[in-house]
């Protein structure tokens, strides 16, 4: 059976985190059966990296500020986990399934394909972000 994917209730996820006015920085995008739907949100990364279990396959929208004392902004990732129990078929199948997401989900500087929960560390993916960003004028971090 063909995934689905819930619209409205996914887009209204990714709009909270794209929201300045809110504080959420996080959405999570989790499979239901055959159909993919918000499966939560927060403030706290770490809360969002709890949720990246080794039986989990799931998709996170994430803000994460970068910058410098005189120039914050704010730069959105797309990051699939694939879990390290997650069967060979399901591993090919979120790879598909991503487009379903991508239609929702279309503004991110960088995206990333991640099973290992190193790679997960906020760090790293504001390092991989900056990266991404171009130009990088923090003289505080030479």
């Amino acid at each position: 059976m063909a995934t689905q994917i819930d619209k409205e209730a996914c887009r209204e996820a990714y709009n909270q985190v794209r929201d300045d006015n809110t504080d959420t920085n996080w959405a999570v995008f989790k499979y239901e059966n055959n159909i993919i739907v918000p499966g939560g949100q927060g403030t706290d990364y770490e809360d969002f990296k709890r949720l990246c279990t080794d039986d989990a396959r799931l998709f996170g929208f994430v803000r994460i500020t970068t910058g410098d004392a005189m120039s914050k902004r704010a730069k959105f990732t797309l990051i699939t986990w694939i879990g390290e129990n997650i069967s060979g078929l399901q591993r090919a199948k979120i790879s598909t399934d991503k487009t379903l997401v991508k239609d929702i989900v279309q503004n991110f500087a960088k995206e990333f394909m991640i099973s290992d929960p190193r790679e997960l560390e906020e760090d790293y993916i504001r390092t991989e972000l900056k990266k991404a960003g171009g130009a990088n004028y923090d003289a505080q971090a030479e």
